[in-house]
């Protein structure tokens, strides 16, 4: 393994933290022992350019300083490759760090934690969901939650849960329940009335709802969550519930372990990791081991 580690930056996450934040983390991995390279990029495609770049040239890691959308961006150029993945989680949402048990808003630590990793050679594997050639690490959003997030990217203005808190409370003024054709790995389609669908190979998304609560990000399985329909005052008593993954146990949820799944809905469009994906139909399925994380 080359000592060069890629620092792979948005300088804008998190309100200006993500530049910021690459210096500290920087000096950790130095002081280890590493060189750091930095690459930035003057745009999404620019910088997907870039981390695959750096991947090809062989950098010992790709280490991402920035939040959920720079993860997805990592996450499309290591996976099925044998580069390592870390995180200095720095952002709005930070779920991907979060279900890996990484820090949070604390750059020298995660840049501590990534060098100690890669010097003791512990390095974890872990699946990845797969939507075409589009990866995803956490969480994949459709209905009432992708509306929300939808809402939510819109909200600049305001940061962190509190901006989804709010963009729940105006999404339910308007809100429907979506008629889902449904498909789980080999069944049979089933057509169900539901305010929400999402697929979790992580556990959380919106900077902490434990959408997913009990997925595992080595298990093989993706975690389907199926929000039935339900009212607007059952959907108020519900969601709160869902910060600490106790709404899994409501009459209205269910939730389903597959390898894959199809959905098709009208009018809808997925979100993966925060990300716009787009509209359904679509086929999701769990790649077992498609990446290499430096995390506990």
């Amino acid at each position: 393994m080359t000592s060069e580690i890629t620092l792979f930056v948005n300088p804008t996450a998190g309100s200006g933290r993500g530049a910021r934040a690459a210096q500290p983390a920087a000096s950790a991995l130095r002081d280890a022992g590493f060189s750091v390279r930095t690459v930035l990029g003057e745009d999404a495609d620019d910088a997907l350019r870039r981390a695959r770049e750096a991947v090809a040239g062989g950098t010992g890691a790709l280490i991402t300083v920035g939040g959920d959308g720079m993860m997805s961006l990592a996450l499309q150029a290591v996976a099925g490759t044998a580069t390592p993945l870390g995180a200095v989680a720095v952002g709005t949402g930070n779920d991907f760090a979060r279900a890996l048990g990484l820090p949070i808003r604390d750059p020298a630590a995660a840049g501590r934690l990534a060098a100690e990793a890669l010097k003791a050679g512990t390095v974890r594997s872990i699946d990845l969901g797969r939507v075409g050639e589009r990866w995803f690490g956490s969480v994949l959003a459709s209905g009432f939650d992708s509306r929300v997030n939808d809402r939510g990217n819109r909200m600049r203005w305001i940061g962190g849960r509190f901006k989804y808190d709010l963009a729940i409370l105006a999404e339910l003024a308007a809100f429907r329940p979506v008629p889902y054709r449904l498909r789980l790995d080999d069944g049979p389609v089933t057509e169900v009335e539901a305010t929400l669908i999402a697929v979790g190979n992580g556990t959380t998304y919106g900077g902490g709802m434990r959408i997913c609560a009990d997925a595992v990000m080595d298990d093989g399985l993706l975690d389907v969550t199926v929000v039935r329909d339900c009212s607007r005052t059952t959907l108020l008593k519900v969601f709160p519930k869902v910060y600490r993954g106790t709404h899994l146990g409501h009459p209205a949820v269910t939730v389903h372990r597959v390898s894959s799944i199809s959905l098709e809905a009208a009018g809808v469009t997925a979100y993966a990791d925060g990300e716009p994906l787009g509209p359904l139909p679509l086929d999701a399925t769990c790649v077992p081991g498609a990446v290499r994380v430096l995390a506990p």
